[in-house]
């Protein structure tokens, strides 16, 4: 017992940047959970199963609950050591859990609306109490006081939840108690006479929260690639067809490119130059989720525009088509500002274009549609290869 209370927890110099293979096996999770959030919505709008904006509502709570459970994952990886058996077994309690969140997610606002939100509560507050034991209370007692004060504020709202059979009753808890972690997470957790300490205040290992990042915009840009190709293969192969499976494949190249210019590789250089690193990443991981939710939503937009490419364009469509590209551009500008304390024109420009496209796209096909994101989305890219071209390369300077 002396020798597991004197293991280390806390990151040391030597310990490695890179994330270790039961993190990248944990993403395979997650790579799982969007695919079934995708399923809901792609029902949604092609079947109209729960109305398209209730199934917008539904989705992104369910979205929300499982990027809570992944982003305090790595920001605990990122801070302790993700060597320590302790620290491994909570990533595999996090696995089993985030995994029976997820196979409840296509009926979670139904059927299996209690297995998500007790599952969800059980995870969340399980691992937190079983790394406070098995770590005697390290490295920090108060903290583990702070996030168990606002997890027990959430808790009953997310069970009571998944208990009630009225769905809009369900909706009205669930979002409050979403509202309730989210609130935690952004502002450190502030309690009654402790006050307020985000995670990572003291250290945090810069490089792989960072990669930790960009690794999971890289499962949600393999989640749409997933998407388009399941569209496709399930198709007649006509030439309109392919003509959407080629447009979804650009754009999502056009996705990866736009993300990855310059500020989305500088995530851990801006973190090292900040002087409040736990509010910049803060900062980052809302900008990462807004990002994220973009590209689940466009990838929807890829499979209606490949199943029906010249069908009649119902209005909701607009949302995923066009809206999944503009949240993208959102969040991509929020990280551009937290890394250079700027945002450049194209992305400004981008927003305002896909916003203007919105009342004339009422009258064009799905495909065309698409098409005009993607042009949309290819002048954002080209107007970042210009700049790259006339100006130096940039140092990060972070606004905080």
């Amino acid at each position: 017992m002396r020798e597991q209370r004197d293991v280390p927890l806390l990151r040391g110099e030597a310990t490695r940047q890179r994330a270790t293979f039961l993190e990248l096996f944990l993403d395979l999770v997650f790579v799982f959970a969007l695919t079934r959030i995708s399923a809901r919505l792609i029902a949604d709008f092609a079947d109209g199963q729960r109305g398209v904006l209730a199934g917008l509502g539904q989705a992104l709570l369910l979205f929300l609950a499982l990027w809570a459970v992944w982003s305090l994952t790595v920001w605990s990886t990122s801070l302790l050591d993700p060597e320590a058996p302790i620290v491994q077994t909570v990533i595999v309690m996090t696995l089993v859990g985030a995994m029976t969140m997820a196979v409840a997610v296509p009926d979670g606002f139904g059927a299996r609306a209690s297995l998500f939100g007790i599952t969800y509560v059980t995870l969340q507050i399980g691992r937190s109490v079983y790394f406070h034991i098995a770590g005697h209370g390290r490295p920090d007692p108060q903290q583990f006081i702070r996030v168990m004060f606002w997890l027990g504020l959430g808790a009953p709202l997310w069970v009571v939840g998944g208990l009630v059979d009225d769905g809009t009753v369900r909706g009205w808890l669930w979002t409050i108690a979403v509202l309730i972690d989210y609130v935690g997470l952004l502002f450190g957790w502030p309690t009654p006479r402790l006050g307020a300490q985000r995670l990572g205040v003291h250290t945090i290992a810069a490089e792989h929260l960072a990669e930790r990042y960009q690794q999971f915009l890289l499962i949600a840009l393999g989640e749409a690639i997933f998407v388009i190709g399941l569209a496709f293969s399930g198709s007649e192969f006509h030439a309109d067809q392919t003509a959407g499976f080629v447009l979804a494949l650009a754009t999502t190249v056009l996705l990866w490119r736009i993300y990855f210019h310059v500020a989305g590789g500088m995530l851990d250089a801006a973190i090292d130059r900040s002087a409040d690193p736990a509010r910049l990443a803060t900062g980052m991981a809302f900008a990462h989720m807004v990002m994220i939710a973009g590209i689940v939503l466009t990838g929807v937009g890829f499979e209606l525009f490949i199943v029906e490419p010249f069908e009649h364009l119902p209005a909701a469509w607009l949302i995923a088509i066009l809206g999944g590209p503009a949240l993208f551009l959102a969040g991509r500008s929020a990280l551009e500002y937290q890394v250079y304390a700027r945002v450049s024109r194209s992305r400004i420009a981008g927003l305002l274009a896909l916003g203007l496209l919105a009342p004339g796209a009422l009258h064009l096909r799905p495909l065309v549609a698409g098409g005009a994101a993607a042009v949309v989305l290819l002048g954002v890219a080209c107007a970042d290869a210009q700049r790259s071209r006339s100006h130096p390369p940039e140092t990060p300077t972070p606004p905080v």
